[in-house]
C-alpha cells in the first residue's frame, strides 16, 4: 500500500514538474523489486524451510523412539525393579507429543515441497504458520512435563519424600537426558519454522 501511494505521489510531482521524470522511472524500478525478491533469494528461502522440517522429524522421531525404548531393570537389596517410560504419565505425554509432531511435521512436507516448485503465496505460509504454531506448543508442554519428572528423578525431593532413583537407574535416566535434549532441540527447529511462516504471512493483503 505504502509502494503504491509513493508512485501515484511521484506521479502527481512529476506531471506539474515538480519532479523529475528520470526519479519516476527509478521510483517504479525500486517498488517493482521490493514488491517481486530476487528468486535465488526466494529459492534459497524456502530450502531453508524445507531443511528445517527435515530436521524437526529427526528431532521429533529420535526423542520419541529414545523415550518409548528407555527402560533398564536393576537388583535392589534381592529384588528385581524395572523402570519405564509407561510408569509415568508425563513421560508418556512427552512420547506422544513428540509422535504427533513428528507425524504432523511430514506431513507439511508435501506443502512445502509444492511452495518450492510451484511457487508460494503469504496465505499458505499462513496455514503453515498455525501448523508450527500448534506443534511448537505440544512439544513444549511435553519438554516440559518431562523435565519436570526427570529433575525429581535425578535429585529428589527430601520435602515430598520422593528419592532419587538416577544412582541406581543410570542407563535408565541417561536415556530420557538425551531424548529431552533431541526433543529441545526440536523445539528450536519449529520456534524457527514459526518465525519464519509468521514473517511470510504479513504480506497478506486484507
Amino acid at each position: 500500500m505504502c509502494f503504491q501511494f509513493s508512485i501515484l505521489y511521484t506521479c502527481y510531482l512529476a506531471h506539474f514538474g515538480v519532479f523529475p521524470r528520470k526519479y519516476l522511472v527509478m521510483a517504479g524500478i525500486e517498488a517493482k523489486f521490493q514488491q517481486n525478491p530476487p528468486l535465488g533469494t526466494h529459492k534459497l528461502f524456502l530450502g531453508a524451510h524445507i531443511c528445517l522440517r527435515i530436521l524437526t522429524v529427526t528431532a521429533t522421531l529420535t526423542a520419541a523412539w529414545m523415550m518409548i525404548t528407555s527402560k533398564q531393570t536393576v537388583e535392589v537389596y534381592g529384588i528385581q525393579v524395572e523402570a519405564k517410560y509407561s510408569y509415568s504419565s508425563a513421560f508418556k505425554f512427552f512420547s506422544y507429543a513428540n509422535a504427533i509432531a513428528c507425524g504432523c511435521s511430514v506431513l507439511t512436507l508435501f506443502p512445502a515441497f509444492s511452495l518450492f516448485y510451484r511457487g508460494s503465496t503469504p496465505m499458505k505460509f499462513f496455514f503453515l504458520f498455525l501448523h508450527d504454531l500448534c506443534m511448537m506448543s505440544l512439544v513444549l508442554a511435553g519438554c516440559a512435563a518431562a523435565t519436570a519428572i526427570g529433575y525429581v528423578g535425578r535429585y529428589g525431593n527430601n520435602h515430598a519424600g520422593w528419592m532419587a532413583i538416577c544412582d541406581q537407574f543410570d542407563e535408565y535416566c541417561n536415556r530420557i537426558r538425551l531424548s529431552l535434549m533431541f526433543s529441545y532441540l526440536a523445539f528450536v527447529f519449529i520456534l524457527m519454522l514459526t518465525i519464519m511462516s509468521a514473517n511470510k504471512s504479513r504480506e497478506i493483503r486484507v
